[in-house]
């Protein structure tokens, strides 16, 4: 039984709803009681439509409305009702569009002459019930699949943070490397090379000259390797490490790539920008980006680097969510963080939704903060 869902997907969609158009005729032919040219006609017309209603739900389920004047339950409405069900959000008209089903369905056709006012209104509570059914089934296919969805980009997010958080450990274990080999080995190698150095002012051994002289040079490039290689770690070069512990500016057109969301940069910075600076608005994009990501699905974000007289910043805005995103427990450290980071530097740092419904976050810090 686990199966049939997924062999129902395989199924391609034309031939879904040659399917539908065919049980909709059949059903028609079988209970409708209107057999006039204009009945048949409505009737042929509102199955015919059931091939186009993925691409017009709506208009589809007006041509088939004439289909419940003539019988009791009609597929092709039903039918017509979860397809506009499943892709609306919008529950006023998918309320209006169960009462029009069920006005239909109870209205006698062709009209008679004397009404029973009581059998009508059971028919249109039955007509409500009716068509409610549909309509409840697509909107729990909806919310189901943007359920899905919004488990798949969470997954996503939890597997960028652990990718980041991974890249967080190497980062460090690659300071600490380059702090024992500066503090330790460059220290011990150092000694080396001068007492190499005093040896071969001291002896009078020409022997013991050239070989001090020997171990003094490979010393002093041992030392100069070994600065090298330090650098290099404290840079946490490397593919592996595209964002570490400490970025610059230069980092940010990587970070608004590799972010997940729509995102654009714009503006520029000047050079004499300090580097607490640079960590300060380097920091403040990828916060503001992560909390797009988990908190505004399908938004798109804009990352403006400006400066303002003796100040520089940035300015990460957003517009609203496309999808519905699930309530989701933060910590709201990210924003205390920042903020905290901006007070260091006698700067400042505004956060909140913005008019249209997005949110923007806006950093100030002066030019010579350091």
């Amino acid at each position: 039984m686990s199966h049939a869902p997924a062999l129902w997907r395989r199924v391609p969609a034309p031939v879904v709803d040659i399917l539908l158009v065919m049980v909709a005729a059949v059903d028609v032919w079988l209970n409708m009681w209107d057999h006039t040219r204009l009945g048949v006609a409505l009737a042929a017309v509102g199955c015919a439509a059931l091939a186009f209603r993925r691409r017009f739900p709506l208009g589809v389920f007006l041509l088939t409305l004439p289909i419940a004047l003539m019988q009791d339950v009609a597929v092709a409405v039903l039918v017509a009702l979860f397809t506009l069900a499943e892709r609306s959000r919008n529950r006023r008209l998918l309320a209006v569009c169960v009462a029009l089903s069920a006005i239909a369905s109870s209205t006698p056709w062709p009209t008679l002459a004397e009404v029973d006012r009581t059998m009508t209104l059971v028919f249109f509570v039955y007509g409500l019930a009716t068509a409610a059914a549909p309509v409840l089934f697509g909107q729990l296919l909806q919310a189901q699949r943007d359920l899905a969805r919004r488990l798949d980009e969470i997954e996503e997010a939890r597997e960028h943070e652990r990718a980041l958080h991974a890249q967080a450990v190497l980062a460090r274990e690659r300071a600490q490397l380059a702090r024992e080999m500066h503090d330790v080995v460059s220290h011990q190698v150092s000694l080396i090379a001068v007492r190499a150095g005093a040896l071969q002012v001291a002896t009078k051994d020409a022997d013991a000259k050239e070989a001090a002289r020997t171990i003094r040079s490979l010393s002093v490039t041992t030392l100069d390797e070994l600065r090298t290689m330090v650098t290099l770690l404290r840079a946490s070069g490397g593919h592996a490490t595209e964002l570490t512990p400490q970025p610059t500016l230069a980092d940010v057109h990587k970070l608004v790539e590799s972010s997940g969301t729509h995102a654009k940069l714009s503006g520029e910075l000047p050079p004499a920008v300090g580097t607490p600076a640079q960590r300060a608005l380097y920091r403040t994009v990828q916060e503001a980006l992560t909390n797009v990501r988990k908190h505004a699905p399908g938004a798109t974000a804009r990352v403006e680097l400006w400066q303002d007289g003796g100040d520089v910043g940035v300015t990460v805005a957003n517009t609203p969510p496309t999808r519905p995103s699930l309530s989701l427990p933060g910590s709201q450290q990210g924003l205390v963080g920042l903020r905290e980071r901006a007070d260091i530097l006698h700067g400042t740092l505004e956060a909140g939704p913005t008019a249209e419904g997005g949110y923007r976050v806006r950093l100030r810090i002066p030019l010579s903060a350091d």
